[in-house]
């Protein structure tokens, strides 16, 4: 990966809706090897995807709230089951697996705290696998959604 790829990316992440002539203009390349640069990168894997990234307060996602999750058993047929449980829950919009304890950050949607207890007593302590769910609620989000660091890149690629 060279400067230009990094350039491409870091217009990308500021602006997914740029058309490839507009991406080939801001990278200084023409639009062919601009386009074949895109699509090794998509290849690649390093361009995941695209998306809109929407609000959730507009759409009526007003409370938000961190969920620790403790496991009764740490072995692969218990982290399995709880996996597949999370995935059929679509107001847990991000988790991720953790060395020591805990073992699962959940980030939740919901409207309201209402929304978020009956989704809390009906599915998350339902989960398979869950010795304790522990709650803290999000004040306020500061930083969502950064773009990531290309610049540190420089020395490491």
């Amino acid at each position: 990966m060279d400067k230009i790829d990094r350039n491409i990316l870091a217009e990308l992440q500021s602006d997914g809706r740029l058309s490839l002539t507009e991406l080939a203009d801001k990278v200084g390349l023409s639009l062919s090897p601009c386009h074949r640069r895109v699509r090794a990168l998509e290849a690649a894997g390093v361009i995941r995807g695209y998306r809109a990234n929407l609000d959730p307060g507009s759409l009526g996602f007003n409370f938000s709230a961190i969920v620790f999750v403790t496991l009764r058993e740490g072995d692969r047929n218990s982290v399995k089951a709880f996996e597949a449980a999370v995935l059929e829950i679509s107001q847990i919009i991000q988790a991720q697996r953790l060395f020591g304890d805990p073992d699962y950050l959940l980030n939740v949607i919901t409207r309201d705290l209402q929304a978020f207890q009956q989704l809390y007593d009906e599915k998350l302590s339902a989960m398979p696998g869950v010795q304790r769910l522990t709650s803290t609620l999000v004040m306020k989000t500061v930083v969502q959604d950064r773009p990531i660091p290309l610049q540190s890149l420089k020395r490491s690629i």
